[in-house]
């Protein structure tokens, strides 16, 4: 039984084997995938899944809060397992090319600003969009943990 798997049986979903079907597809993604790449993944798995169903599948994932929904700035939805890995992403509207990252200072900056105003900091999400700069790399990745996800879901 694969993660998400687990996650909806721990939180009372009937699971079919269509659901079952995209649930491993999520579980094994290493990028973002939106709809219609869940879609192309799943049915070359089971030919009979139809996109309506990946559609309601993913819809009843992230409200049962098993996967978490992205909108990256290229007008689809994109998912994302949900985890307690708390991490942010910077997007290179370019490439597609989407880095997780963890960095203590900007989380440490977040709750500061947060309690500053008043309030204390129950989640948040951070993406940063940008480029790669031509022959420029990364200056200083100390302290920061990062994984990139070089696939990008192409057009269907």
């Amino acid at each position: 039984m694969d993660r998400i798997e687990k996650l909806c049986a721990e939180r009372g979903m009937r699971m079919t084997e269509q659901r079952r079907v995209i649930a491993r597809v999520l579980s094994e993604a290493d990028d973002h995938p939106d709809v219609e790449e869940l879609y192309r993944r799943a049915s070359a798995i089971d030919p009979h899944i139809s996109i309506a169903t990946v559609y309601r599948t993913v819809r009843l994932f992230e409200e049962a809060g098993v996967v978490e929904k992205h909108d990256f700035g290229d007008g689809r939805s994109r998912y994302e397992e949900a985890g307690d890995d708390h991490h942010d992403h910077l997007i290179d509207t370019k490439s597609g090319e989407v880095i997780e990252f963890y960095d203590a200072e900007i989380e440490r900056l977040k709750t500061e600003i947060a309690e500053r105003l008043g309030f204390k900091l129950i989640g948040h999400k951070l993406e940063l969009y940008g480029t790669a700069i031509e022959g420029a790399s990364p200056t200083s990745r100390e302290g920061l943990i990062f994984t990139r996800h070089n696939r990008r879901t192409e057009d269907a």
